[in-house]
This record gives structure tokens, sequence and C-alpha cells, in this order.
């Protein structure tokens, strides 16, 4: 039985959920927009939180399919990821930046700027504007206070090498919107 969500379905490996995902509408209590960059992991990624299997801070990656893992980066920023595949198989596609759309005043509060491009223009940003913390961490995707709606329209999907990471550097399961001003940094093409 899969797992079907905007159009999506969550059991597919993570690399393929990732592409899928550039273009669909993500809400936090009603307040978000398009997704424009992601990055797929799996348990066989060495760059991956699942790659030494599970542990505490990583409980969530293991979950069921369509599920949140948040975590904390560097100590200091929170980066939302959604689950991919099997209970227990360890795979996530990070939400690297998404194109503000519904409650920019909230974002713009929350983050202490005016800059629509610089809101959600990278995983820290992306919480920090949708006010997504641990406590978010093994919620449901398909429960409030998460909202995912299919993509509207075609969207030109690039791809590329991931970001801010120091193992399988050169795996290219970054994706992106094509042109987005809003993402975290530009696609080499």
């Amino acid at each position: 039985m899969s797992t079907l969500l905007a159009g999506i379905d969550f059991d597919a490996p993570s690399e393929e959920v990732a592409r899928l995902l550039i273009g669909v509408t993500l809400l936090v209590d009603g307040i978000g927009g398009r997704i424009v960059e992601t990055e797929a992991y799996d348990r066989e990624d060495p760059a991956s939180h699942a790659f030494s299997g599970p542990t505490a801070r990583n409980a969530s990656m293991f979950g069921p399919a369509a599920h949140a893992y948040v975590y904390r980066s560097y100590g200091i920023h929170w980066c939302l990821n959604f689950v991919c595949r099997e209970a227990g198989h360890g795979a996530g596609v990070l939400i690297r930046a998404i194109e503000p759309v519904q409650g920019l005043d909230a974002m713009r509060a929350r983050r202490g700027l005016m800059d629509a491009r610089l809101l959600c223009s990278g995983p820290g940003r992306v919480c920090q504007a949708l006010a997504v913390t641990r406590e978010h961490n093994g919620l449901s995707l398909a429960a409030p206070p998460f909202e995912l709606l299919p993509r509207v329209g075609d969207v030109d999907v690039v791809a590329g090498p991931r970001i801010g990471i120091s193992k399988a550097m050169d795996v290219p399961w970054r994706f992106g919107l094509r042109g987005s001003p809003h993402l975290s940094k530009p696609f080499r093409t």
C-alpha cells in the first residue's frame, strides 16, 4: 500500500520524491509557499543521517512515509525533512527552499526582514519562517499543522550535486525550480 499525498507516492525512493516535490505547496498552520528546492537522502548514502542506523536523534527518519523528520543543524537551525520509503528504511527529503506565498507578514515578523527572496531560501530559513521546531518531528504530513497541495501546471526541474555536506558531494540529488529567485544557492548549469 502506497502513501499518497499531493499526488506523490512517499513510499518511492527519496530522489524521486525530491524531484516531484518541486512545485508542491507546503503550508504549516496555513503559512508557506511553493517548494522550489529539495535534497534527497537514503540510508545507503554516507551523507544521510540514516547511514549509521537509527538513533534517538534520527528515529523519525526510519518511521512511516509522509511524516516529518526535524533536526537541529549545527546546534542553531531547525531543518525539515519529509520521510520516504517504507517504515524502517531510513530515507528522506530535505526542504531547502520555498517561494513564500501565504502568510508573508507572519514570515517577515519571524525572520525580521522584508525581502521575500530571503525569507525561505535555505533550510534553516524555511523552518524559522514557518515556525517549524522539534515539536513537529514525527508528525504526519497528511494532517494539521501540515498541508501539502499538488503542483499546479508544469514545472521545469533542474538537478545537481547537494550542498553543505562533506560526503557523497557529487550525488546529483539536489533538485530545484529552474530560474527561481528563491533558491538557497544557484544551480551550476
